[in-house]
């Protein structure tokens, strides 16, 4: 059973959780909690003033969170795990359930729902753990992936659309004079957020993917008046239209806890609202907290991993930093075998994840989670004339504000030592 309460009961029992007692302002009140709770580690149940709808944050703000769901012990198998369910072939069987006996129409609005203003430079209230399910017009598909939303009024959001496959389908819509019908689903089971913030080809349903990350079928409803497909297990469905007209969108602080630039996004019209009948809880992701980072950057770090490792096997660890919102940054370490090695595996880094502005490696005696360590190794490994590549204006991630609207320059700094004097660069044992 796919269910975000269940998790969350599941972590309290492991003393996880946290409960706030109080109804929380969703003006930057609610943050405060978040904030104390995710440096902590904790998971948070909560209510905001405006609403009735139980709220949770920080269900994966941690790696050890992440793979006791993915019941992995190690980041081989946690990566594995993803990666296997990108390959495989066959399609996993859905589980149907009846949408009617899982929802029931929600009687209020966009403004009695847990939508938060995170910080004062906010452009609005934010939903942030909205997964977007859409129909493939091209295809016999669906795609399922997570955007934010920011509450214009009563009935309507502004949907920020990166250039990908929900993009597609938009402005294939659009180009038939059509809207885009959505399903827009919050609450949802940690591995279906997780599967939805994966990037299978287009025409792979992202909620596919879901019965290979955690081993059993997921249940599936489909919404009564557009026939979308959802899980059976979420706080709140909302049936609407994404409409071809644009509205200004944001700001909104973002994974590097940057504000992103104000930018002209579609607006979405709520048809119909729907709320669970199980009490499911309403997910709140802190904007470049653990739960955002997590559920953005481990998949792209599964991808680097996956693509070092094809071109060396004795790639050993792979970590997208915090400090670069494990988006920008990236630190690997490999059993070094030739000379070499270090460059081959910056370049299938920096092709594996797009957006990755520097990569470091390091010899395996460094530990990647110790920055102390790779800073050692860059100080003792590194000559910058043989260690390092320089990439000029290569397409980079837009939330970084240095770059020219994504357009970047790329750092890969090979800080391994040479195989014929390793002795020279191996601390002594004591």
């Amino acid at each position: 059973m796919y269910s975000l309460a269940k998790v969350v009961e599941e972590q309290a029992s492991r003393g996880y959780v946290e409960k706030v007692e109080d109804r929380l302002n969703p003006d930057l009140e609610a943050t405060k909690y978040l904030v104390r709770a995710d440096e902590a580690g904790t998971t948070i149940l909560f209510r905001v003033s405006n609403s009735d709808l139980d709220c949770v944050s920080g269900v994966v703000n941690t790696r050890k969170k992440l793979y006791e769901l993915l019941r992995a012990n190690s980041d081989e198998e946690a990566y594995t795990k993803l990666t296997n369910a990108l390959s495989k072939k066959t399609s996993p069987s859905f589980k149907t359930l009846e949408f009617r006996e899982l929802f029931k129409p929600f009687e209020g609005t966009l403004y009695s729902i847990p939508a938060i203003k995170f910080y004062k430079v906010d452009g609005g209230r934010y939903i942030t753990s909205s997964i977007v399910i859409a129909k493939t017009p091209d295809i016999d598909s669906y795609n399922a992936s997570i955007h934010r939303l920011m509450v214009i009024d009563e009935r309507s959001v502004a949907i920020r659309i990166v250039p990908r496959h929900l993009y597609r389908i938009y402005e294939l819509n659009r180009k038939m004079g059509k809207d885009t019908k959505v399903a827009v689903v919050i609450g949802a089971h940690p591995l279906v957020e997780l599967a939805s913030s994966m990037s299978p080809p287009y025409g792979v349903f992202e909620l596919e993917l879901v019965e290979q990350l955690g081993g059993s079928s997921l249940e599936i409803a489909y919404t009564p008046k557009y026939g979308l497909p959802v899980p059976a297990y979420a706080s709140m469905v909302i049936e609407g239209r994404i409409t071809e007209k644009l509205v200004k969108e944001g700001p909104f602080v973002d994974i590097l806890k940057l504000p992103d630039r104000v930018r002209d996004q579609p607006v979405l019209v709520v048809d119909q609202m729907y709320v669970s009948r199980n009490k499911e809880l309403f997910h709140v992701i802190l904007p470049g907290g653990g739960d955002h980072l997590m559920l953005m950057g481990f998949p792209r770090e599964a991808a680097i991993w996956e693509a070092v490792k094809r071109v060396l096997p004795s790639v050993r660890k792979v970590r997208l930093t915090k400090g670069g919102g494990m988006w920008l940054h990236a630190v690997i370490s490999i059993s070094k075998e030739t000379e070499g090695d270090g460059k081959t595996a910056i370049m299938a880094a920096f092709a594996a994840h797009p957006s990755l502005k520097h990569v470091v490696v390091v010899d395996e005696d460094i530990d990647p989670d110790n920055p102390q360590e790779v800073e050692w190794a860059i100080a003792t490994r590194l000559q910058a004339s043989r260690g390092l590549v320089l990439i000029r204006d290569a397409r980079g991630s837009t939330l970084d504000p240095s770059s020219d609207d994504g357009l970047t320059d790329k750092v890969g700094v090979d800080a391994t030592a040479p195989i014929r004097r390793r002795e020279m660069f191996v601390k002594p044992e004591s």
